[in-house]
């Protein structure tokens, strides 16, 4: 395996956060018949607003995970890999690493929401010890909204 390296995002890197999260999310177009939130925001400005952790795969741009601090707990607002990398476990070492910066802020708790349909994401965060605390009505289908406990 290639070296993986990870960093803090700056401004400058907003173009290519776009083009990961448009490639990672375009398989999930066609099961909900549009594209998911992640592939419309506006990354200039959420780069400065929010934190974005880059993983690099042998130089290359593999992954990503966005994270807002709440003050009492951190929210992920955003992982994506590239579809070169998927099932590499790529997206559990981002989570984990998300899960060190909230305990480091000093919280106790994570949370993020997805698409209902995104099944094998709900697999994925539910493997690594996320639990469902309640759906919801969102525009044509569902969000799941999930949590974890930190220790």
């Amino acid at each position: 395996m290639s070296e993986i390296t990870l960093r803090t995002a700056i401004p400058a890197d907003a173009a290519a956060i776009r083009n990961l999260t448009r490639a990672a999310y375009a398989k999930w177009v066609p099961l909900i018949g549009r594209e998911p939130k992640p592939m419309g925001v506006d990354y200039e400005a959420a780069v400065r607003a929010h934190r974005f952790d880059l993983l690099y795969m042998g130089g290359d741009l593999a992954g990503l995970i966005e994270t807002v601090d709440e003050g009492d707990q951190l929210l992920i607002d955003n992982v994506a890999v590239s579809p070169d990398h998927q099932g590499q476990g790529l997206g559990r070492r981002l989570l984990v690493n998300a899960e060190t910066l909230a305990t480091n802020l000093g919280h106790g708790r994570i949370r993020l929401d997805t698409n209902k349909r995104f099944e094998d994401n709900i697999a994925l965060y539910l493997r690594v010890g996320y639990r469902i605390d309640r759906e919801a009505p969102i525009g044509d289908g569902f969000v799941v909204h999930m949590s974890k406990n930190l220790a």
